[in-house]
């Protein structure tokens, strides 16, 4: 019952995210965009995702390397391993 809620909750929120997008967007079609928006639009979309996909790729890593857990013990003087 517990997994019902969430998932009907989450399917809420899509549909509501969906329907307010679509609202915006149907709110600008009586303007139009010059070809120098649209491929600033479209360089701005792929640089933000090459910037974050570059980022979450150097978490994990950091994270697989160990290098977070040299910086723990150096800040803290804690070992993450197990006896």
């Amino acid at each position: 019952m517990r997994i019902l809620i969430v998932v009907l909750s989450l399917v809420a929120m899509l549909v509501l995210a969906v329907w307010a997008g679509w609202d915006v967007v149907a709110g600008l079609v009586g303007g139009e965009m010059s070809p120098a928006g649209w491929a600033a639009a479209i360089i701005g979309t792929i640089l933000t995702i090459a910037l974050g996909s570059g980022l979450m790729l150097l978490v994990f890593y950091s994270s697989r390397r160990g290098y977070d857990d040299r910086v723990e013990e150096a800040t803290h003087g804690v070992t993450s391993e197990e006896p």
